[in-house]
């Protein structure tokens, strides 16, 4: 499925818009793609644990790790579950809360300039096919929008966050998810 960008939100992706997201900075492009991961509860997949969790929502009795993310107040642009799936949970002119404390290339505050994309899966397991077509996919809508987004500026959590965040992980292969942009692309 080829990705078409719609008033910010990604038309064929599924929507469940998140209350955690405000307005850019004004004049402050958007030039950087950050990968992450996500498994809520850490290493389970599949169920609705992810969208509560971007929401708000998320139910404490339900796992007891919920308990210690519960207050906190987070949200993605866009999760591509297992299955190659795309939610999208904030619409891509305005700022997710993906990045926390983050830097890149002497520039602070990552949220205020990127674009986040949560990849269900754990920084020590590998990403399915699946997903690595609909990221190449969505990355090249992305991309088609915000041109300032090359290859230079796509980028892992752990490198904006380096010594508080490990995700996408050494499961995630950099070098694939690049061949299957330029196939997309071409």
């Amino acid at each position: 499925m080829k990705y078409q960008l719609d008033s910010g939100w990604l038309a064929g992706a599924r929507r469940v818009p998140s209350p955690h997201c405000n307005d850019r900075p004004e004049g402050c492009p958007v030039d950087l793609l950050v990968v992450h991961c996500i498994s809520l509860p850490p290493g389970e997949y599949g169920g609705a644990h992810i969208d509560a969790f971007f929401l708000g929502q998320l139910d404490i009795d339900a796992h007891p790790y919920f308990a210690e993310i519960a207050a906190l107040r987070v949200s993605a642009h866009i999760l591509i579950d297992r299955n190659g799936v795309v939610t999208q949970y904030v619409p891509l002119d305005r700022r997710a809360w993906h990045a926390g404390q983050s830097e890149f290339n002497g520039r602070c505050n990552c949220n205020d300039f990127s674009i986040g994309i949560e990849l269900e899966g754990l920084d020590t397991d590998s990403y399915t096919d699946a997903q690595y077509a609909a990221l190449a996919e969505v990355t090249a809508a992305i991309q088609a929008e915000y041109p300032r987004i090359t290859r230079d500026n796509i980028t892992g959590h752990s490198d904006i966050a380096p010594g508080r965040k490990l995700d996408p992980g050494p499961g995630f292969d950099w070098q694939r998810y690049y061949r299957g942009l330029d196939q997309v692309c071409e």
